[in-house]
């Protein structure tokens, strides 16, 4: 199911945005604190975002250029500044399309629903896996954290991959042998412990702390 995060200062809008979206089997989440954006789109981790313009603290074109440092998420704008002005600056801070208020609810969750097969549905998987505002791109194997680029080696990077595509469970010790056993390396217990205590001193020293927990005798899980 694809995730629809809304950043929208009005309630009502927010909230018949969100149930026209359920209708549409979209999982939805309007943001609560406008203040912090960053913070519940990391935890929400969706697969498009709604976004106004005018919003309290900082504007639409704040949070769309922090999202960009981290993330290729479709964004779409909504807003009634529907001038030509707002447009070509939605479009040059990164936004996908825009739509003017008041809107057609059916024609809002038509363009929602075009944008994520273009985005999705031809890849066949989503090609970036996104945790707490880390990157993991499956295209070209590179781990971004705040607009920087985190060096893996190849067993890193398939330790990495299958905890993010299995998020939220624990993935056993014995299941992340098996992708390590790609490479031409014999694959033990050990190494994949030492593999592990190296990805993770890495996410720490890039500021992601915790960002990988240990199941003590079953496996590893990202939350």
């Amino acid at each position: 199911m694809y995730r629809i995060l809304i950043v929208e200062d009005d309630r009502g809008i927010a909230e018949a945005v969100k149930t026209q979206a359920e209708m549409w089997d979209l999982q939805s989440r309007c943001v609560r604190n406008l203040r912090n954006v960053m913070e519940e789109f990391s935890e929400f981790d969706p697969h498009l975002v709604l976004m106004d313009i005018t919003l309290p603290f900082f504007n639409g074109y704040h949070w769309c250029g922090q999202i960009r440092q981290v993330s290729k998420v479709p964004i779409i704008f909504i807003s009634s500044a529907a001038d030509n002005m707002n447009i070509i600056m939605a479009v040059n801070m990164g936004a996908d399309d825009f739509i003017a208020k008041p809107f057609d609810s059916s024609v809002l969750m038509a363009k929602i629903n075009a944008l994520l097969r273009r985005t999705y549905d031809f890849t066949g998987a989503i090609p970036v896996l996104q945790h707490r505002g880390a990157m993991l791109n499956t295209g070209d194997s590179n781990l971004r954290y705040q607009g920087t680029e985190i060096p893996l080696s190849k067993n890193e990077y398939r330790i990495l991959l299958t905890l993010m595509e299995n998020k939220g469970n624990v993935v056993s010790r014995e299941k992340l042998m098996e992708k390590l056993w790609q490479t031409d390396s014999f694959v033990d217990e050990n190494t994949l412990t030492v593999n592990v205590g190296r990805l993770r001193k890495k996410l720490e020293n890039a500021g992601l702390k915790d960002f990988i927990e240990t199941k003590f005798g079953v496996g590893y899980l990202i939350r």
